[in-house]
């Protein structure tokens, strides 16, 4: 067994009160139920803004600074944080600590296993083009490694979350006499998250390097990753990569399982990714004596990416909260999947530029193993 297996990969969630509110986790370091030496990686689930999503990642910043010896700049470079803002319907705000701590005996059958790794800083110019695509593409391959996986079928999903696009950055270009993908900052963003999808599926296998080129990303719809989901942010400068999987024989107690909903409406999608992570549905819910077992759920939601269901129009692109139309289509597939979890405190993420079939939701379930 390799020294990366050794590692038990662990996975804690805890309630958020406001988006600097990080009380939760410093009683878990406080009862040492989790060493802060230990964090991986921290996604999040924060209301508000932008801006209310960078107070998030600075407070755990000062947190992890004061608990680790470190300066708030080398947290934000050594721990992945990945702040999905923006809460809509009954998401609950929360976050999550993925753990990898020295483990015990080898376990038997297949066991959760985590890997992260940053790219190089990317130039704005750089952004939704076969550079980054080719960047995350290498990112995702030494976060597989990291994570003792050897092989793309034991990946269960891919957390990125990459650089968006800005004025100030379409400026820094422009003064360099480089030019951006697009000079709308979200359409630019759209397609850096695009060009990290695409680098996911090279990755994993699902996508053949030789039939991507610029002209390709967020225009050839049949090409995406099927584990692949993507965010943008300012405040990042670099692709950051979480890669959840599952290894045989690694120590620890849970595992990860992943399905896709073919579109809003397919719950039975959804159902199959818990049935696959060994938890009991009862009358279609996860049964109340295994909710206990779920450590994470991770939605990311498709419905604003195309303009019907099923036939049935949607009006998330011309209604007056248009603006908004992330956040419904990822209340809309929360709220689909809270009804199975019995529990509304878990990730929904919007935006599926090559992430999954058009209009579909990609969820991955982390939970504890009967045997």
């Amino acid at each position: 067994m390799s020294d990366k297996q050794k590692l038990e990969a662990k996975v804690f969630c805890v309630p958020m009160s406001s988006p600097g509110d990080v009380s939760q986790v410093a009683a878990l370091f406080d009862r040492k139920a989790v060493d802060p030496a230990h964090v991986v990686a921290i996604m999040a689930q924060t209301e508000g803004d932008p801006y209310a999503r960078g107070y998030a990642t600075l407070a755990m910043e000062v947190l992890l600074s004061e608990r680790l010896g470190l300066s708030r700049q080398e947290v934000f470079a050594k721990i992945p944080m990945m702040m999905i803002g923006g809460v809509g319907g009954i998401m609950s705000p929360h976050i999550y600590l993925f753990i990898k701590q020295p483990g015990g005996a080898p376990a038997q059958g297949k066991r959760l296993a985590l890997g992260v790794a940053s790219s190089r800083e990317l130039k704005p110019e750089e952004y939704g083009t076969m550079v980054q695509v080719d960047l995350v593409a290498e990112t995702v391959r030494q976060a597989m490694r990291d994570a003792g996986i050897t092989h793309p079928s034991q990946v269960e999903c891919v957390e990125v979350k990459c650089p968006a696009m800005t004025p100030a950055r379409i400026a820094d270009a422009e003064k360099r006499n480089q030019k951006v993908v697009n000079t709308n900052p979200a359409v630019a963003s759209s397609l850096a998250k695009g060009a990290c999808a695409l680098g996911v599926a090279v990755a994993t296998g699902e996508v053949e390097r030789g039939k991507l080129k610029d002209g390709v990303i967020n225009v050839e719809k049949s090409l995406y990753s099927s584990v692949a989901s993507t965010s943008a942010g300012g405040e990042q400068v670099a692709c950051r990569v979480l890669v959840i999987g599952n290894v045989e024989g690694a120590p620890g107690h849970l595992m990860a399982s992943h399905g896709v909903m073919t579109d809003q409406l397919d719950a039975g999608g959804a159902r199959k990714a818990f049935s696959q992570a060994g938890l009991e549905l009862r009358d279609g819910m996860v049964a109340e004596t295994d909710r206990k077992r779920i450590a994470g759920v991770l939605v990311n939601a498709g419905a604003d990416y195309v303009t019907n269901v099923r036939g049935r129009r949607h009006v998330l692109h011309s209604d007056f909260l248009a603006p908004f139309s992330g956040i419904q289509a990822k209340a809309v597939a929360h709220a689909v999947v809270a009804s199975i979890v019995g529990d509304t405190m878990f990730l929904a993420s919007a935006g599926a530029e090559h992430q999954g079939p058009p209009g579909a939701n990609l969820i991955c379930v982390i939970a504890e193993a009967k045997t």
